[in-house]
Order: C-alpha cells, then structure tokens, then sequence
C-alpha cells in the first residue's frame, strides 16, 4: 500500500504523486491512499485523485500507520518521526547529512529509507535531483533578481541592465544542474555570468554549451575570493552526492562584497557553500542581512513553484515507485543498481557512506547487512 500524506514544511506545496501517477500504481493491482487535501497546493483535488482509484484519509496519521511505503517530497519533520516503523519504506527527499536528528530518529526504528537525491546512475548523474535542481537553479535567478531590487533592500540594479549602462554581475558557484540551469536565466536576462568549479572538463563543456557568453574560472580559494568581491548576485549551486556541502566562500569574503549585493546559497538544504548562510530560512520569512549583504537560504526552492514541481518529480520518481510496489526493495534493487545508493538507512544502520561521514555516525555497508538477512533466513 502507497501512502501520500500532505507536506508539513513551511509553505511547502508540493505533493509527492499526481494524479496520473495514482493511476499507475492502481492500475498495477496496488492500493494508494492519499491524506484530504494533500495535492492542493499543486493544483489537483481529492477527486482527482479519486477518479484514479486513490482512497482519501482524513489525516496523517492515518496513511503513515496504514501503508507500507510512503512517498513524500521534503524530509519528515520532528511531529513526523512518531510514525517511523521498522516495516516501513520511506522514499522522499532526505538530505540526511545536514539533519542528525532526522537521521538518529530513522537508526533508531529501524525504518528503511530512500532518499532521491543519492539514486545515482553508473555515469555518476542523480536522476531523481536532476528535476528540481533544474527548477531551483531557474528559480534562484529570478529570486536573486527580485531581492536585487531598492525596495527589498538590494543595490537598486536591473539584472540585464539597459542600453548604456551595465548588467549586473553573477557569479554561480558550481557548475553542475543547478549551475547550469542557474546561468542559462541569468544570461537569458543579459547579466554578466562567471561560473566557477574545480572540474576543468566540467568548464570546458560549459565553455562551449554557452558558446564562451559566460566566463569560467577553475574552483580555487584566490578565484573564488575575487569573483565574490565583484558579485551583485551570488549563486551557490554546490553538491556533493549525500554529504555535506564544502563552506567554499568564507565570512571574510562575504565582507568584501559590495553593501545591498545578495547570495542565494541553493545548497542550504545540504548545510550550504557559505560560511554565512548559518541557517535555513523559509518561504514566508526568507531573507536576512548580514555585513549588509542579502541572504536567501530557502530549503524548499522549488516548493515556490509546486505545479511545475511536482510533475516534474513524479516524471522521475514513478517508474521507481511502481518497481518498489511491485517488486519490493530488494528485487528492485536488482533491475535497478541505481537505488543501491539511495538507501540512506537499513535495519537501523546508515548505509550511505558520505551521510554517514558528515553525520559523524557509523556506516555499515548495505551488501553486508543484505547477507547477513540472507544467512539468517538460510
């Protein structure tokens, strides 16, 4: 059984299955129960959902207690952790390296859980992050335009400028999807871009994608330092597959920019890129100012736009989901090694090996923890 509850996070508005995708996972011979009111914010009702096959619960506590794998888009939040068991499959965002205590409460009931953002392909691409980072890197484009703006305290300048006076500067730290995507908006609207990062074959393949419109520099602590100092709007856009983000611009750095610039640090949700984004902030309080630069450090970007959002997840997460409901996890794993990765915890372990790192907890291999089942049950 597939259960949907409704998102909890501030201003969260996305849901985890359209209705199309309940249709799918019905028309499989499985049963979906949806909580009332739970696509809503994406623009589809309960009887949307209905029309599919879905059931509709009345609250939480109800879907968490009655399916067996849960689908969610953000990571559950403390008032959620009660409805942890260990016959559970969670499958959702985690982001588990930058929230222990979500993690010390998943060890501890010992429930399974697969976090979209660490399935990962054998080319190394994240195929279930790839969606969202596309829409947050568009989004911090035109979130850092806006914050640009004199009335919300910006330096006052149009991001593309205007005949006889410049553009405005942008510098994309990390050029990966969200890099990527962040600098095709930013030069869509005629800023001057500068992408930054430590691969040289990464700049390469930027350098000529962008037909050298944009400038590249090789990730490095004085390169980064002066493009920083010359930022009116500064994009981090930095990942690293489930572990914490590197602190890449230092508080020093954030001193020297220019007063009324702004960051959006789009690694927040995976502790950020710079040293002074030093909390998550949320959709309806988004920004703070410190050394008088604007700080947008929104975890849930993408939550800004939940139509767009939420059927571009289900795009990437239904042919996982239906493989999960049909086969279970293990055989699942076995059509597709990609979800190997995505196991973050397992029979009360931690079983993704940069999490763990950054949470300073244990690791234990899944292999091991698979054979050791095999051998009990043998």
């Amino acid at each position: 059984m597939i259960g949907i509850p409704k998102e909890i996070k501030n201003n969260e508005n996305r849901v985890a299955l359209t209705p199309g995708g309940a249709g799918m996972l019905t028309q499989s011979g499985h049963k979906v129960i949806v909580q009332e009111g739970a696509g809503e914010g994406s623009g589809f009702s309960d009887q949307d959902y209905e029309k599919e096959g879905a059931s509709i619960l009345a609250d939480a506590a109800e879907v968490w207690g009655q399916a067996n794998l849960v689908m969610k888009v953000k990571e559950p939040l403390p008032s959620e952790y009660g409805y942890f068991r260990e016959s559970l499959t969670l499958f959702t965002y985690l982001h588990l390296a930058a929230e222990p205590k979500l993690a010390e409460a998943m060890v501890s009931s010992k429930i399974t859980g697969i976090a979209y953002e660490t399935i990962q392909l054998a080319g190394g691409s994240l195929p279930l992050l790839t969606p969202m980072s596309e829409v947050a890197g568009r989004m911090s484009v035109q979130v850092g335009a806006q914050y640009l703006e004199r009335f919300y305290g910006g330096r006052g300048i149009l991001l593309g400028g205007v005949p006889g006076v410049p553009p405005a500067d942008v510098i994309i730290i990390g050029g990966g999807i969200v890099g990527t995507n962040a600098a095709k908006m930013a030069l869509g609207l005629g800023a001057n871009v500068v992408i930054i990062d430590r691969s040289a074959d990464r700049l390469r393949y930027l350098d000529d994608v962008f037909h050298g419109r944009i400038r590249t520099l090789m990730s490095n602590r004085y390169n980064i330092a002066s493009a920083v100092q010359k930022a009116d709007l500064l994009i981090g856009a930095v990942l690293i597959p489930g572990a914490r983000a590197p602190k890449l611009v230092s508080e020093d750095m954030v001193k020297q920019m220019k007063p009324g610039a702004v960051i959006v640090d789009v690694a927040v949700d995976q502790g950020g890129s710079i040293e002074t984004v030093d909390r998550v902030t949320t959709h309806s309080d988004p920004i703070y100012v410190k050394h008088g630069v604007i700080h947008y450090a929104v975890a849930n970007m993408p939550g800004a736009v939940p139509r767009t959002s939420t059927l571009a997840l289900t795009n990437m997460t239904l042919s996982y989901a239906v493989e999960l409901a049909d086969k279970g996890l293990l055989q699942a794993m076995r059509r597709h090694p990609e979800l190997r990765p995505g196991v973050n915890t397992y029979q009360g372990h931690v079983t993704h090996a940069a999490v763990a790192e950054g949470l300073g907890m244990p690791y234990a291999s899944l292999d091991s923890l698979l054979t050791l089942e095999d051998g009990k049950s043998g």
